[in-house]
């Protein structure tokens, strides 16, 4: 045995041909099994693409870089999950193009903030976030309120993410700028409209100004919606009774 080994001790380019030979067998014994599976990710009831205003809402998170501090992946570990709820699911990152799970955070993961706090508390919070987290390191976003939200491009926004496979319908696209401004308005002639094509989405003014449509709107109406389209308490039920 010891003579075999040294065929491979004694001869550099020999044990580098092994090697390879190793790694190539282990990692066809990883990979091939996928091809033969239409879906890595299991489908969960509840999820849905996000609306026009959720979708605009998350292009200004990843425009001002809030990902770089906050991660959105909740570990199994149970620190993580005492701390900020149920694991994160695959499913859960499903029409993310890019994901937003991180690689640190700065400040907590933000995987289950939707309803956690009020939109005036987030409102406050963008402003100036010491006001109510007094030992938060976060600058202030002031501006965001200010700022007009243009989304004039939204459809294409959506046609973009629908030719990488997230399942917007040729009606969601078409309509995509009277839904985003639906969203905003509960008294909106396209308020019926809207909610059927986007079930359980939250209908309100989230920057607390009906007047304007600001970036405040729709990165409030992204934060909102956040770990709350999945029922885990169906989840947590399964787990305790195994």
């Amino acid at each position: 045995m010891s003579f075999k080994h040294e065929i491979f001790e004694k001869n550099p380019l020999t044990l580098l041909v092994g090697i390879l030979i190793v790694v190539a067998i282990g990692g066809l014994v990883e990979i091939a099994p996928l091809f033969y599976l239409e879906n890595t990710i299991e489908k969960v009831k509840g999820m849905r693409p996000y609306t026009p205003l959720e979708l605009a809402g998350r292009n200004v998170y990843v425009r001002e870089g809030c990902y770089l501090c906050h991660s959105q992946m909740i570990r199994s570990t149970r620190d993580e999950v005492e701390r900020y709820g149920h694991y994160s699911l695959a499913a859960e990152s499903m029409y993310d193009h890019p994901f937003q799970w991180g690689s640190k955070r700065t400040g907590p993961d933000l995987a289950r903030v939707g309803n956690k706090y009020s939109d005036e508390w987030h409102r406050e919070h963008m402003h100036d976030p010491r006001a109510v987290v007094p030992e938060s390191v976060m600058p202030g976003y002031p501006f965001l309120a200010k700022n007009d939200l243009k989304f004039d491009l939204i459809s294409s926004d959506l046609k973009a993410n629908q030719m990488v496979g997230v399942p917007y319908t040729d009606e969601q696209i078409k309509f995509a700028k009277a839904d985003l401004m639906a969203q905003l308005d509960e008294d909106s002639d396209d308020y019926d409209a809207f909610q059927e094509r986007y079930p359980t989405a939250k209908v309100r003014d989230f920057d607390g100004n009906p007047q304007k449509i600001s970036e405040l709107d729709a990165l409030v109406a992204y934060l909102q919606m956040l770990g709350t389209l999945v029922d885990f308490s169906l989840y947590n039920e399964k787990e305790n009774n195994r």
